[in-house]
């Protein structure tokens, strides 16, 4: 299973996001931007089969995670077990796993808000970072319970999703923290069954 993204609406639709989301045009302008966002773009659009090469460091490909990846990000593909009766699913999930199981995990997928709420969960999530660095070892310190506890995370609800290892169609593909903001706006989620607009209308409607 491939998915195809045609480069010039990638750029277009990334723009329209960002102005969507209120982030200025000259915001967080690091010099690596542009080319993540080619090699991101490039890596997406030459997926197949169970396998996407990390486009950030290749050396951070996982075929399974464990307690040491909850809080990061990561893309990957998948197939739901139960596709046959869920109204619409993503294909290409953009998720922070929050709880792992021995058969899979439970994780937040940003897709399912749109531009702007997706970056005000975001900004609310930053507070919980184990750190500053922004590096390999920042992560989200979050659970089930703190989303569900708190007031700031309440956008969360349409986007906890759980996942099973056995129904991945890749590997997690882990984004690096300095480059959060780029993929949480990427235009790659692939909804199935109904719109994007759909799905996004209804998540409003549950917060």
């Amino acid at each position: 299973m491939g998915i195809k993204i045609n480069m010039v609406y990638l750029f277009q639709a990334m723009a329209k996001a960002r102005r969507l989301a209120g982030i200025p045009k000259n915001a967080s302008t690091r010099p690596q931007a542009s080319a993540w966002y080619r090699e991101q773009a490039l890596a997406a659009t030459n997926a197949s089969g169970s396998r996407i090469k990390e486009s950030v460091n290749s050396s951070q490909t996982l075929n399974r995670i464990n307690d040491n990846h909850i809080g990061k990000m990561y893309f990957f593909m998948y197939d739901p077990k139960h596709k046959a009766t869920l109204p619409y699913y993503d294909t290409f999930p953009l998720i922070f796993p929050i709880e792992l199981y021995k058969d899979g995990f439970l994780g937040i997928n940003l897709h399912y808000l749109p531009p702007m709420a997706r970056a005000r969960l975001m900004d609310a999530l930053y507070e919980t970072v184990n750190n500053k660095r922004y590096d390999a070892t920042t992560k989200l310190k979050i659970n089930y319970q703190i989303l569900k506890g708190a007031s700031q995370y309440s956008a969360f609800k349409p986007c906890i999703k759980r996942y099973l290892f056995s129904f991945m169609r890749s590997n997690f593909i882990r984004i690096n923290p300095e480059v959060w903001d780029y993929a949480l706006q990427l235009p790659v989620a692939n909804f199935q069954k109904q719109s994007q607009e759909t799905v996004w209308l209804e998540s409003m409607l549950k917060f």
